[in-house]
């Protein structure tokens, strides 16, 4: 897009614009960018100008223009901030900075820098709203012109839109961008369900012409009942709301009852409600289909009348209800602040629509792990709400698929931390129960210094009850928590093969400490212990710093394997003939048991390799001969309590219920499951199962209790 077409539209759109100085930010933007060419070929100057564009049409200020003109400066050109604040003031300065991307910081992931980036944009967004406005609109123009990228990309940044962006865009209650960021992002991921629902909707769309009868039909019986000033819209539904249903929900088209709807703008609150009535009576209202988002709004302050009826050749449709106000802030969401001049009077209002990101922002500060704010945004800001009662019946609104956990600190953190139990509708339901819209939900609460469980953190939804059980643990849990961060590390660095020098170990945390930017190691256990910091996150940062720790110690490592006569216990339940307190891990191609004969293999920089001795490789490694120096003698300890790993085929006729008989035969062992799954042919069926054992003697014990099942033919261990 042109700076001259932008300036037309400017001129065009009744608004008072400070012209020069937006010509001023073009001026420079236009200057920084010379030379900076789009993936596309198009000069880079072309993006600020459509960003700005595309702001215009929402109605944004001259700040906001300024500001997208120059967004890209500070972090593509040799423009620094100070620059920006000297000549456009402290406001367009701030914008810009708020937009900008954290692209100079190192991160040890992607993931973590897209976190950061968002933490720090939610940031300036609970400032000023304006922030998330233009990213908003440049991630729309990225998405409108992505064809250029490469595939990865591409996806990458579709993924993001999807994830991120849309449901920030609904949170706000821009419902036209968000539905534009979904199906751009959607053609890019599933580009084949794209093209099938596209389809489906142009061949729907040719019934338009029936809505539209429908819609003259309803304005004339709306005038008969003295409501004349009425706008009514048709629209067909957006292509990912439908692949949703259909692909998702696995709904067939017959079972999508708003393909079609129609939106009736009124003058009034109270015509709202008359033109509902008017409707019911006109066509049949298909039962459980209405919603009053009137008198209980979402959470992007939506407002709006909702109810689907069956007009003519049985043909279902929905029709929208609200006033010109509602039907402004649907479609503009935040951005009406601006459009609509609703600046003083509308401001309160604002300030409610962005009460969730501080919310979400204030949640955070509990956890040191920054990618924790990713989930839960994710989580936080999926498109459907529950709306559940308190017993004085308060509305706590809820996102999908949340507990009762979650409503409990939805209510307040001490109402949370004392919880025993719940009741739904005044019967007592299990702390996992899933709450639905309408429910009435009673909190059960206990002692003060009860606490809640460290289970809850698996169990709830929100990123609000998450962060509020991790900082009870973190208040009065210290010493605990201290004590379980150093088992679950401990634990990690076995399960992943580490093992550090005595001599080296305090160095080792200190250095981790450091790159978590915390103070003590008792602080970062503290941290893991109770679940501000995951394993997950921090393992890739303790490989990095063993195998500097490796490389160190490369050059003062000997040639050959000095033998020391007294046998020593290993860590994993192994005595190693020769070695002392070495690494251990067991070979995946042969699983050896507790009770197999076995044999060692000393590896370069892993440990010492257990086998089985009648394994094909030990056979085939000891026919060639090499590398004979560095077998050794093992054996089993006296005292082996870990769980091991055995793999297992079993080979079944198919039956219902054959599945639940299985795995309830192994919960009744208490044997733990790590992988199942199943392959139906015909009448034949085909599980794999990696389940935990202690022993040879016990997994010959769990075999014969499965063969006991009926239908069970044959079941054998396999090597991986």
């Amino acid at each position: 897009m042109k700076f001259s077409e932008l300036k037309k539209q400017i001129e065009g759109s009744g608004r008072q614009y400070d012209l020069a100085l937006i010509e001023r930010a073009h001026k420079l933007a236009k200057k920084s960018h010379e030379g900076q060419k789009r993936e596309s070929g198009e000069p880079y100057i072309t993006h600020p100008v459509a960003v700005a564009s595309l702001l215009v049409d929402l109605g944004l200020d001259t700040e906001s223009i300024c500001a997208a003109l120059l967004h890209d400066v500070v972090e593509d050109t040799g423009v620094d901030l100070e620059t920006i604040r000297h000549d456009f003031g402290e406001d367009i300065a701030e914008l810009v900075d708020g937009v900008t991307k954290l692209g100079r910081i190192p991160f040890s992931s992607v993931e973590e820098q897209q976190a950061e980036n968002l933490r720090k944009l939610l940031f300036a967004m609970s400032k000023d709203i304006r922030v998330m406005i233009i990213k908003l609109c440049d991630r729309l123009h990225n998405m409108r012109t992505i064809d250029a990228k490469p595939e990865m990309k591409r996806r990458a940044t579709a993924y993001e839109t999807m994830e991120v962006y849309a449901p920030i865009a609904h949170r706000l209650g821009m419902s036209n961008i968000k539905e534009e960021l979904e199906d751009l992002s959607l053609a890019e991921l599933d580009p084949i369900g794209y093209g099938e629902v596209s389809q489906l909707l142009r061949m729907r769309g040719k019934g338009l012409g029936f809505i539209d009868s429908v819609a003259r039909d309803i304005k004339e019986r709306l005038a008969q009942n003295g409501i004349k000033e009425v706008e009514i819209t048709s629209r067909i539904k957006s292509v990912y709301s439908t692949y949703r249903k259909l692909f998702v929900q696995n709904r067939s088209l017959e079972e999508i009852y708003d393909i079609y709807a129609l939106r009736v703008i009124v003058n009034t609150v109270a015509e709202c409600y008359n033109a509902l009535g008017v409707l019911h009576d006109m066509y049949r209202p298909i039962p459980n289909r209405f919603k009053d988002y009137i008198s209980t709004p979402k959470a992007n302050m939506y407002r709006s009348l909702h109810t689907t009826v069956i007009g003519r050749d049985a043909i279902p449709f929905e029709v929208q209800i609200r006033t010109r106000d509602m039907h402004n802030n649907a479609e503009y969401g935040v951005a009406a602040h601006w459009k609509y001049k609703v600046g003083i009077s509308g401001r309160d209002k604002l300030e409610e629509r962005l009460a969730w990101v501080r919310q979400l922002l204030e949640s955070q500060k509990e956890s040191e792990d920054s990618v924790d704010l990713l989930l839960s945004l994710k989580s936080d800001l999926l498109p459907e709400e529950v709306y559940v009662f308190t017993p004085k019946g308060d509305v706590i609104e809820l996102p999908a698929g949340a507990t009762v956990i979650d409503f409990a600190y939805a209510i307040h953190s001490a109402v949370g931390n004392r919880m025993t139990g719940a009741k739904i509708n005044g019967r007592i339901v299990p702390i996992s129960y899933v709450v639905k819209t309408g429910e009435i939900c009673d909190i059960i609460t206990g002692a003060r210094d009860k606490g809640p469980s460290r289970d809850w953190l698996n169990i709830v939804k929100t990123g609000e009850a998450r962060s509020k059980i991790r900082a009870w643990f973190k208040r009065e849990k210290r010493e605990e928590n201290i004590a379980e961060g150093k088992q679950l590390f401990e634990k990690e660095l076995r399960h992943n093969l580490i093992s550090i020098p005595p001599e080296k170990y305090e160095d080792f945390i200190n250095d981790l400490v450091r790159r978590q930017r915390l103070n003590t190691a008792e602080e970062m256990f503290a941290s893991i212990g109770y679940g501000g910091l995951l394993m997950s996150r921090l393992m890739p940062k303790i490989r990095e710093e063993y195998q500097k720790l490796q490389k160190a110690a490369e050059p003062a490592q000997p040639e050959t394997v000095e033998v020391q006569t007294a046998p020593r216990k290993a860590v994993e339940g192994v005595i190693v003939e020769g070695l002392d307190n070495c690494l251990v891990k067991f070979a995946r191609c042969c699983n050896p048991l507790p009770g197999d004969d076995i044999v060692g293999f000393i590896t370069r920089g892993h440990g010492v390799s257990i086998h089985k001795r009648g394994c094909t490789n030990v056979e085939a490694a000891r026919r060639l001969g090499e590398e004979a120096l560095r077998w050794v003698k093992v054996s089993w300890a006296d005292n082996v309590r870990d769980d091991f790993k055995a793999a297992l085929e079993i080979y079944c006729l198919d039956r219902n219920g054959l599945i639940a008989d299985i795995s309830s035969q192994l919960t009744a062992l208490h044997v733990p499951i790590y992988t199942f799954t199943v392959n139906v042919r015909g009448e034949h069926c085909h599980i794999n199962t990696t389940i935990g054992i202690n022993s040879k003697e016990h997994l010959s014990s769990v075999t014969q209790r499965l063969k006991k099942i009926k239908d069970v033919e044959t079941i054998r261990q396999t090597n991986s």
